[in-house]
């Protein structure tokens, strides 16, 4: 199936009550494996980039990989940019092909978060290209994406900017932050701010900062020789309760990362005389798809491509 606009992944999952998991991907690798696991569970999903990834590899590799590969899927998947701090990165993303795309403005004042949005919104919606858009602060650091002090989504705010930008997805500030080290207590997420701000947009919307940071992944890393102490992340539960209260799309990353360096370190610790990168990152990578099989399962798209 072609690449579809984020505004009808949107549109079904909020119309339906379900959630689409969105992976970050910033080489074959990782694309690879999102895909070819979304298709293995009949699940659309989104494949994002970071300005980092962009700066990284460059947006007409990561865009050139996704087009080239587009009809040979069946499933219904975006192409969406998570975490646009600028509108000269948007633009970038438009003129490669980029069916969904995020301005983040939170950190500045309203009025200006209102003013780039709106202006975003006037350049994508034209084209059929969905924009999400964020409303109060998280906290934590991932991929150059570095939260201030945290500041929950006012509803009252949220409903403004909503109402005077014409955006597709709202994410809102819901007490998840970005990276491994999300809390340094208990994890916390405020379900029924949720669950106010559903009712009183009645719009699709997004959970950032929702990795779960399996502890065996991180014991694994840290067996192997790697230094992660005291990573925390959102529990599945709080995750389902999440999803039922009216979160329609969870970016997933850490995760993924998570996965990858255990499974990598482990093989280079067990195949020591292998000269072959792919006998190294083939057997890693395994261990990514099955945090996408899980996070799939967890957020319930999956047989749900039919739907779109």
């Amino acid at each position: 199936m072609p690449l579809v606009s984020g505004k009808l992944l949107f549109s079904v999952a909020h119309e339906y009550g379900f959630c689409i998991g969105a992976f970050n991907f910033s080489n074959m690798e990782f694309l690879k494996a999102i895909l070819e696991t979304a298709e293995e569970l009949e699940a659309p999903v989104f494949v994002q980039t970071t300005e980092s990834a962009i700066k990284y590899a460059g947006i007409e590799f990561l865009s050139g990989m996704v087009k080239e590969v587009s009809d040979k899927f069946k499933i219904p998947f975006a192409l969406h940019l998570d975490h646009g701090k600028s509108v000269e990165t948007v633009l970038k993303a438009i003129r490669h092909g980029y069916t969904s795309v995020m301005i983040d403005y939170s950190d500045k004042p309203l009025d200006e978060n209102i003013e780039v949005t709106r202006y975003v919104v006037s350049l994508c919606a034209p084209l059929g290209i969905s924009v999400e858009g964020e409303v109060g602060i998280l906290g934590g650091v991932e991929d150059e994406v570095k939260g201030l002090k945290e500041k929950l989504t006012d509803p009252e705010e949220a409903e403004k900017y909503v109402e005077s930008t014409g955006i597709d997805a709202l994410a809102p500030a819901v007490g998840t932050a970005h990276g491994p080290f999300k809390y340094s207590e208990s994890p916390f997420i405020d379900i029924s701010l949720i669950e106010e701000i559903k009712k009183k947009l009645n719009m699709p919307l997004v959970l950032h900062g929702a990795s779960s940071v399996y502890e065996e992944y991180i014991e694994e890393i840290n067996r192997y020789g790697g230094e992660i102490r005291n990573a925390k992340g959102v529990s599945e539960d709080l995750i389902k309760k999440s999803i039922e209260s009216g979160i329609n799309k969870i970016n997933t990353d850490t995760d993924l990362r998570l996965a990858f360096l255990s499974g990598l370190r482990r093989i280079i610790m067990e195949e020591r005389k292998a000269t072959d990168p792919r006998k190294l990152i083939g057997p890693a990578m395994e261990e990514v798809k099955e945090v996408i099989k899980r996070r799939i399962l967890l957020y319930g798209s999956e047989g749900k491509a039919c739907l779109i």
